[in-house]
This record gives C-alpha cells, structure tokens and sequence, in this order.
C-alpha cells in the first residue's frame, strides 16, 4: 500500500470557491492538489468522487480535501507511478475539478472551465516536466487548453502531447479504476504497462 499523504502537502489555492455554486452546495471538502511542489510529474483526474466516510485514511479528495486519497484509485495511481520509478517526492496529484459533483454526474463544461485557472497555476507552479492525465475526461479538459481533442481516447494512451498553454508535455493514462479493463485492448499486462509509463516519462 502506498504511503498516505501528508496533509501538509496539500496546496489550497483558496480558502473557499463559490465559482460553481451546485457544486459548492454539494462538496464536503474542495479537493485541492497535494505532493511535492518540485515534483516532475502532476498527475490530473478528472474531480474527486463522493468518498468513503468508513475508510481508515483513504476516504477519497470529497471528504480529505486532497486529490487522489480513495481507496481504489489513489492507491492505485500511487502504486503504479512508484512502480514505474515515480515515488511520493516525484509526483503531485490535483484534479480538473476541485470539487465532487453531485449524484456523481460528470462536471458540466461551464464547471471544468471555471476550474482551469487553478490547473494551470498548480502546473507553473510546480514546472513539472510532465502533465499526466488520467481517463477521458481528464485528458479531453487538459488538451482544452489548446483547443486540441484526441479523437480517440484508447489512441491517445501514453501518446505525449505539447501544451503550448501548460508549457509541458501531456501524457494521457488509463483511468486507474477502467485499466483492469483496457489494459489488454492495447495490448499491454500490468507490468508491461508500468514499463511503458516510466519509458516514457524518463
């Protein structure tokens, strides 16, 4: 299990966001991003999910007000990242959205974009080299920035991209909760994929 993170390493941009007024009536916590501000890589999900009040530490961003703390995708992405050569000191988490979206509907676009100013100053501040984003939805938000849209998702896996708005390369991931099920589409095992996530990030 990876190492839960440190609520010191949660970076709060605001104290309160009322940008998105149905989801500031709906969140518990504003999912901020967390890890090291001089990390190499900034992990991007698309919003935090409702969270799981009966988990120990990993009760997901909703109710930690950190990104990427569930315990089915934190864990994961976290474990996949250092298995591929990218610990806790390497990697900073955020999401799209800071905010869990009522009923677990996908955030609207008014929402995402809204959203974006605090994405791009978590990347210029971080300057990291890489700008990895996880599942479609993700992916599609990020690549918005310079009005780019992969045609197909699946195609655009591990595919990088420049972002002439973030400064950086985009890496789109399989979404942790959905690898289990694509992985073999693209014709990858567990550790194969975890070879080609750090062969492309070194």
């Amino acid at each position: 299990m990876p190492e839960y993170p440190d609520t010191d390493s949660q970076h709060a941009l605001t104290p309160d966001c009322r940008r998105c007024p149905e989801l500031a009536d709906a969140r518990q916590c504003i999912s901020w991003g967390n890890g090291s501000p001089d990390a190499d890589v900034i992990v991007v999900g698309e919003a935090p999910a409702a969270g799981d009040p009966d988990a120990d530490q990993w009760r997901g961003g909703n109710l930690t007000g950190m990104a990427y703390t569930s315990r089915a995708s934190g864990r994961k992405i976290r474990d996949l990242l250092a298995d591929a050569g990218f610990g806790r000191e390497d990697c900073y988490y955020t999401n799209a959205v800071k905010c869990h979206p009522p009923e677990n509907r996908d955030p609207t676009s008014e929402e995402l974009a809204n959203c974006r100013p605090y994405l791009v100053e978590e990347v210029e501040t971080v300057d990291p080299r890489a700008v990895l984003t996880t599942g479609k939805h993700a992916t599609k938000t990020v690549l918005a920035l310079d009005g780019d849209s992969p045609e197909r998702f699946l195609d655009s896996v591990l595919e990088p991209r420049w972002s002439d708005t973030l400064g950086v390369s985009v890496v789109p991931l399989l979404h942790p909760s959905y690898q289990e099920v694509w992985l073999s589409r693209l014709g990858y095992d567990d550790e194969s994929y975890i070879a080609a996530v750090g062969r492309v990030l070194r």
